[in-house]
């Protein structure tokens, strides 16, 4: 009895790591799933990279999008199916919380039909048929990493397909140059407070910086019913300077959160 069920247990974990395509690996910034298994791996190569931050569309067989990032480096993707209990929602969103806790930047963040269509994100910009399916079920993120590791790039996109199984791709981009200044999108900022409740611009530390402003003010402006508060060493300042550029004054308060930088509180 003991050899059989030692035979059992050594043909359970045989199984659990067969399910794995052979040779891939785990991304260590990004915690897999529970019972998760990864049905693609593409081991870092070097290349052209362009990720967009915006919908994406296709016109006179070209994609379109209203902005990219795009720079030469290393990719390696991890594509992996989710068990029936967790959705791709909550893959997606187990991913996106341990990247914030490391610190990384939103650049971009789309869901459903908002992202264009999900043939196109699979097809044209992962290259993994496997990422097709509802373009009701998507949600794509890209991402910078905090320095010192600011140029790598990481990019999420999950999806459901037609037959209810669930994927969540994730990709790490190291470039080759640094990246520079990349800025989120308003509509990303907004759903980053709205979503999380919250937003934190260390680097914001003096008067209002006019890129950021018009950057704040839009995504404050794209949904008039929210109020927030505003904490930091020059809050007062940027409340007077959000007025300026359009944000009703009742829809800001000045808080007391502490930090280095600019910080937005979403008022429940």
């Amino acid at each position: 009895m003991r050899s059989l069920s030692l035979l059992a247990l050594c043909s359970f974990s045989c199984l659990s790591f067969a399910a794995d395509v052979p040779g891939s690996q785990d991304l260590p910034i990004v915690p897999r799933m529970v019972d998760a298994q990864i049905v693609d791996y593409r081991p870092a190569v070097e290349l052209e990279r362009i990720y967009p931050l915006g919908s994406i569309r296709k016109i006179s067989g070209q994609l379109r999008f209203d902005g990219q990032v795009s720079a030469r480096g290393n990719a390696t993707s991890v594509t992996y199916e989710l068990p029936p209990e967790h959705s791709a929602t909550q893959a997606f969103t187990a991913a996106r919380e341990a990247l914030q806790k490391q610190d990384a930047q939103l650049l971009f963040w789309c869901q459903a039909r908002d992202c264009g269509e999900s043939s196109l994100w699979a097809n044209e910009v992962f290259g993994n048929a496997k990422l097709y399916g509802s373009d009701n079920e998507q949600a794509y993120l890209l991402l910078r990493l905090a320095a010192p590791h600011d140029n790598t790039l990481v990019a999420l996109y999950s999806i459901t397909r037609g037959n209810r199984k669930a994927y969540l791709h994730v990709e790490q981009f190291e470039a080759a140059a640094p990246l520079g200044d990349l800025l989120p999108t308003s509509a990303t900022l907004l759903r980053e407070l709205k979503s999380t409740g919250e937003l934190d611009f260390p680097k914001l530390t003096d008067a209002p910086d006019d890129t950021w402003l018009r950057l704040i003010s839009r995504g404050l402006n794209l949904d008039t019913t929210l109020r927030t508060s505003l904490s930091g060493p020059n809050a007062e300042a940027w409340r007077q300077a959000l007025i300026g550029q359009g944000v009703r004054a009742a829809r800001l308060e000045t808080g007391s959160v502490e930090g280095s930088g600019l910080h937005i509180e979403l008022l429940r």
